[in-house]
């Protein structure tokens, strides 16, 4: 059986015929952490979200992969049940929804099963604690006046209930502060070895918590260049002209 989960080929997509990427090539194993960097513009965020089926981006070349299945036809729903999983760069708030209510009516839809309260408790319990959450943020609205990092633990503590195939973390490390970094980088760490991750960040930081097998650098909407996590270290220290202009470098 392989271990492929992901796989993007001459991936090219357009939004209101603006063209963002232009045959952009991925693939991504079981247990492989890989991170996307890359300007502003660049289509970091386009990539996840294509992945996922957003419906607002046109993908008018290549395919994509998943589990050896295209997806071209899959609805967002379809690939959330199927074990895929986004967080988002800016969580929607949902004022009057309960998170309590909220994970588990969304895990019990994407399992396509009827939890046990009590099992389902249990797990909860766990991955909170995994997160350091207070049981008190289950009868808060879901992200109502919360602070960036409640947000963003929020989602991780949703993508641990969910334990997906495929996690797609778009900027979940943006707004932190350090002992919340750490935190997340503990969620993300502890379903890395059975998934395939894909992590967009503009900072080296989180990357002293979650180690990388591969740094991507996408300019114009393709991959530019691949490395290890040294690669991160010398675009923190350089920046990204000196792929955008070899010549120059």
């Amino acid at each position: 059986m392989s271990d492929e989960i992901l796989r993007v080929e001459n991936l090219h997509v357009s939004v209101d015929d603006t063209r963002i990427l232009n045959g952009l090539n991925l693939t991504i194993n079981r247990g492989e952490i890989h991170v996307v960097m890359g300007r502003n513009g660049a289509g970091k965020s386009t990539l996840a979200s294509v992945i996922m089926g957003h419906p607002a981006f046109e993908v008018t070349e290549g395919a994509i992969f998943y589990m050896g299945t295209n997806i071209e036809e899959m609805s967002v729903f379809e690939r959330a049940r199927a074990g895929m999983f986004l967080s988002f760069q800016y969580p929607a708030v949902i004022p009057g929804v309960q998170v309590g209510t909220f994970l588990k009516k969304s895990v019990q839809s994407v399992r396509d099963e009827e939890l046990k309260g009590r099992a389902f408790r249990k797990e909860l319990n766990a991955a909170m604690a995994t997160l350091e959450m207070q049981k008190s943020v289950l009868s808060r609205y879901v992200n109502d006046g919360f602070s960036g990092g409640e947000k963003k633990r929020l989602e991780i503590l949703q993508m641990l209930l969910l334990k997906p195939t495929l996690a797609l973390l778009d900027e979940t490390d943006s707004g932190l502060d350090i002992d919340a970094l750490r935190i997340v980088a503990k969620g993300i760490n502890s379903v890395a070895p059975e998934a395939g991750c894909l992590i967009i960040t503009h900072y080296q930081r989180l990357l002293d918590h979650v180690e990388p097998h591969f740094v991507h650098v996408i300019i114009d909407g393709v991959i530019a260049e691949s490395g290890g996590p040294e690669l991160a270290l010398k675009l923190e220290k350089q920046g990204y002209e000196w792929l955008e202009n070899p010549a120059e470098a």
